[in-house]
């Protein structure tokens, strides 16, 4: 019989080809495999190397560092120990010198706020913005009514006295022959004394607004004299202006021929700041130029916004050459110290500060803050936080840092 085409062939004899197709079985395999590798490789980093909480691994190895409160220890067999350099902080002989800026001000003692004595029309301005003066120059004519009233004041106060006056002499005639009694010769010797009395005050007024007793006609306007020889540093009037505040200032005064040089000392060099103490001030308007002062008192404060503390430099200035609101350098000759100086690898950042490792026992470390002096270079300058000869970790200090 013929062969059916369409039963089913029979077996090969050899075997079939892979199938590369992933299987959920072998899927499943694959991962566990990933699984167990990453799992060997956690258990021989935390137990092999003992990096978690100081444990000693398997073997009986001992861990790298292990956490005593806020210090850190690195035990014997620890590998980090040929890794952490430890030396004593090094200390750097310093100049002692202390730079500062400054500003130039005018000494409170020597200016002068000049208040007119009475209100009223300004007549005339004799003086200048930025004009030096002598004391009891005219500096300003007033047409004042408190003038005015003064002299009326003054007039009437006179012609008062003179009249008590003749008939004080009156009475002490007519009391002489009799004809006055006792009690007369007492009023008027009274009204005499109250008539002297007034007359007195109105020519003490008219002394303290600086007017003359004797003026007559236009020399009767409020003068306004320098109070002190020095220069016009500020003007607040001009001719035709009205003053009806005579405690309003008109003009300031100021003697300039010496000066103060307020430096802006900062907070870490003021424990070597002291009274007395020389100063040299250099100004970029004269280029090589020195002036030499000295530290005339320190303030008892710090200025809150600034952190720095304006100590006032007294400064001969006969050239007028310093002029308020310049800007200075001051140098101020302060007491040598010794300053540490770390190499840059031994700061640390840790939650915005710069720290530094301190070994406070053998092998045994705690963190330091401190505040270095930034630089280029590889030291740095410690300002404060650390002294000279400590043991501080100056490589490997990122190995325990966390």
């Amino acid at each position: 019989m013929g062969t059916n085409e369409h039963e089913p062939s029979a077996p090969h004899d050899h075997q079939p080809e892979h199938d590369h197709t992933a299987t959920p079985r072998g899927s499943a395999f694959l991962w566990g495999g990933i699984a167990a590798g990453v799992l060997l490789v956690a258990v021989l980093v935390t137990h092999g190397f003992g990096l978690l909480g100081g444990r000693a691994g398997s073997g009986g190895e001992a861990p790298l560092l292990v956490h005593q409160g806020n210090r850190i220890f690195v035990p014997q067999n620890s590998p980090l120990r040929q890794r952490l350099k430890v030396i004593p902080a090094p200390a750097v002989p310093t100049s002692g010198l202390i730079s500062a800026p400054g500003i130039v001000e005018s000494d409170p003692v020597r200016t002068v706020v000049v208040l007119p004595p009475g209100g009223g029309r300004v007549r005339k301005v004799e003086v200048n913005l930025g004009d030096r003066v002598q004391r009891g120059q005219v500096l300003a004519l007033i047409d004042s009514p408190d003038l005015a009233q003064a002299y009326s004041d003054n007039d009437k106060a006179a012609s008062a006295a003179a009249l008590a006056a003749k008939n004080l002499h009156y009475q002490e005639e007519q009391f002489k022959i009799g004809a006055a009694a006792q009690r007369e010769l007492d009023q008027a010797r009274s009204d005499h004394e109250q008539a002297v009395a007034e007359y007195t005050r109105t020519r003490e007024h008219l002394r303290a607004m600086g007017a003359p007793q004797d003026a007559t006609g236009d020399a009767r306007l409020l003068t306004v004299r320098a109070p002190v020889t020095g220069s016009v540093t500020a003007l607040s009037i001009a001719a035709g202006a009205t003053i009806n505040d005579d405690t309003q200032p008109i003009m300031t005064v100021a003697d300039l021929s010496v000066v103060w040089v307020t430096a802006l000392v900062a907070e870490k060099d003021l424990a070597r700041v002291r009274r007395n103490q020389d100063a040299d001030i250099t100004v970029d308007a004269y280029p090589g130029k020195t002036v030499h002062g000295r530290v005339l008192f320190v303030p008892d404060l710090i200025e809150p916004d600034s952190r720095r503390n304006k100590t006032r430099i007294q400064i001969e200035n006969p050239d007028y050459a310093l002029k308020p609101n310049m800007f200075t350098t001051v140098t101020l000759a302060g007491t040598a110290r010794p300053q540490v100086v770390l190499p840059a690898s031994a700061l640390l950042m840790n939650n915005d500060r710069t720290s530094v490792f301190v070994a406070t026992a053998p092998w045994t470390f705690e963190r330091r803050a401190v505040e270095p002096l930034l630089g280029e270079s590889a030291a740095v300058t410690i300002e404060s936080g650390l002294q000279p000869g400590e043991q501080v970790v100056v490589e490997g200090g990122i190995l325990i840092n966390d």
